[in-house]
């Protein structure tokens, strides 16, 4: 099977419209049109990343230029730009798209407001043959951006030159440039604000409209604010429906090349766990095909294996870490969850108990350590499924309830290579792919924590799984001392005093060595200060433990580096 590689480029023609743009594309594109007597004016088409903006944005361009004779339009990326760079980009941009005879009367009437010689050099230029529009507007910019003087000119003569376009032409009742702008919420602040002084302050004039693509949720405190001056009207960009996502899904399918592996419940099981947006849509599919093509230890396995797993990895990222982990009991967490599922019904009294769906559940409830209910004791089924649940991943009931996910699994477990492929898994072949890992780097433009002068101390059995967490610590300034078990730990503690402990939970064959070492250490007062403990397989039975020990605990990466910087700054403000 070969796979494709999607692009990333916005949907530019209305055939191409899986997501049901098109018809807001047609009425906005008649709004712009019908309100041009209106103009200037501001319109923000406001949605998240990846929901389409850019796209519906390129379909009311195509309907501008394909239905109406007397628009005009300017595409204009402010992610290419940035700061000062923005405001002479979009102006310019904006010139460009002006007569050359428009911008030669214009550089005419400056040459009349300058010096002698200044105004024959610019005569001279402006007569100059050669000259094209691209020469003209870079004079023209020249002339009105050297110093503050200039620039308070510059908006009057935009002024001019805009009305003269706009009334130059044969056009009731004028002509309209519609001025795309987009990709602004993934500029820094600056470029916000030279983008907004360039639409406000100097292209505020008749015959332009201005439709702005931005999340107005992720601007800055003074983007933000200045936008809210800038803009007329806003357009918020509805989420799509489940089957125009799903079309969108099979439509990057066939394109990909996976499509045949996909059925219709694991359509929509992409489409509504990618909360129908349609860029996660094709990273997700463009995952597919790279993993598949480019690493070898899928090589063994089947292309279906590969895509359900893949789907595992990125839609329930919380328990592909279980059973990855192989933490407990149950070495083989699709298995557990199954006879979990089960048990669930029968205890539940969900449905009519069968002597099958008896015997799973006798096993899921007496593999966790457990007595064996009694059938005929119905009262006592609640209080035996409560107790097993405690034992359970905390992930488990939720995820019993999402038949999306149900249907995954079941079809995972009827794989050939299933529990080949869990044996793998468990020995770390097979990593997760960039695109599903859980980011632990604060978000851009925050800075990291400073740890300066906290002592951490880190218990695990597997400390190399840590190295590159202990190190990103150390980098923040904190000292880290490493212990794989609770008697070197006890040696560390009883001669180091630690500010910070971070332990697992289980260690060797399982159980919760952790939360017992802790409780002596804390009894023992060995040990009071704040305890983080990053597990596998978190359970309520874990939390509650945690809990009473005063410590906090998380089977979340991300988590983790949250629950680690509050510790090291309530630590930091006991010493001030």
């Amino acid at each position: 099977m070969e796979f494709k590689l999607l692009n990333d480029e916005p949907v530019a023609e209305p055939d191409a419209d899986l997501l049901g743009a098109g018809r807001a594309a047609r009425e906005l594109a008649r709004l712009l049109h019908d309100s041009r007597t209106a103009t200037p004016f501001t319109l923000a088409v406001d949605a998240g990343w990846g929901t389409g903006k850019s796209s519906l944005m390129r379909l009311v361009e195509t309907e501008l230029t394909g239905r109406y004779e007397d628009v005009e339009t300017v595409w204009y990326n402010a992610w290419t730009s940035t700061g000062a760079d923005a405001l002479e980009g979009l102006i310019k941009s904006v010139l460009m798209r002006f007569d050359r005879r428009v911008l030669r009367r214009a550089l005419w009437r400056l040459s009349g407001q300058q010096t002698l010689v200044t105004a024959v050099r610019a005569t001279l230029t402006v007569a100059a043959a050669p000259f094209g529009v691209a020469g003209l507007v870079d004079r023209f910019w020249r002339d009105l951006s050297v110093d503050a003087k200039s620039r308070n000119m510059m908006r009057g003569a935009l002024l001019k030159l805009a009305t003269e376009w706009a009334d130059a032409a044969s056009h009731e009742p004028r002509r309209l440039l519609v001025v795309f702008v987009d990709d602004l919420d993934r500029c820094p602040e600056e470029t916000v604000l030279a983008v907004c002084e360039a639409v406000k302050v100097y292209l505020d004039v008749p015959g332009l409209a201005f439709v702005i693509g931005c999340d107005r949720s992720v601007l800055g405190s003074a983007g933000s604010a200045y936008m809210e001056k800038v803009f007329q009207t806003s357009y918020r960009l509805p989420v799509p429906g489940g089957a125009e996502a799903e079309a969108y899904v099979r439509s990057c399918a066939d394109r990909s090349g996976i499509r045949d592996l996909l059925d219709e419940p694991l359509v929509r099981l992409i489409a509504d766990r990618s909360d129908r947006n349609a860029r996660r849509i094709k990273r997700l599919i463009n995952g597919f095909g790279l993993e598949c093509a480019l690493n070898p230890v899928w090589e063994a396995f089947e292309a279906e294996a590969v895509i359900r797993t893949l789907l595992l990895q990125y839609l329930y990222a919380d328990f592909y870490r279980v059973l990855v982990s192989g933490d407990g009991t149950y070495a083989h967490a699709a298995r557990e969850f199954l006879e979990y599922r089960t048990a669930r019904r029968v205890l539940g009294q969900w449905a009519q108990v069968t002597d099958e769906s008896w015997s799973t559940t006798v096993e899921s409830v007496t593999g966790h350590g457990l007595a064996e209910p009694d059938r005929e004791d119905r009262d006592t089924w609640a209080r035996v499924l409560s107790r097993l649940e405690d034992d359970l991943p905390t992930v488990f009931p939720e995820l019993a309830r999402d038949q999306n996910f149900v249907h995954l699994i079941e079809e995972w477990m009827r794989l050939p290579q299933a529990d080949q492929l869990v044996r793998r898994l468990q020995e770390g072949g097979a990593a997760p792919v960039a695109m599903i890992r859980e980011d632990e780097e604060p978000p851009a433009g925050q800075a990291r924590s400073d740890y300066t002068g906290v002592s951490i101390l880190w218990v695990d059995d597997y400390p190399e799984q840590n190295f590159q967490r202990v190190r990103r610590l150390q980098d923040q300034g904190a000292a880290v001392i490493l212990a794989q078990d609770g008697p070197s730990a006890e040696v560390f503690l009883g001669s180091f005093g630690f500010d910070l402990l971070i332990s697992d939970v289980s260690r060797g064959p399982g159980g919760d060595e952790g939360l017992v070492d802790l409780a002596r250490w804390r009894e023992s007062g060995l040990f009071a200060g704040p305890a983080v403990f990053f597990v596998n397989r978190l359970t309520p039975a874990r939390l509650q433990r945690a809990g009473e020990l005063g410590a906090r605990i998380t089977d979340s990466p991300r988590t983790l580096v949250q629950y680690v910087d509050t510790a090291c700054a309530e630590i930091r403000q006991r010493r001030s």
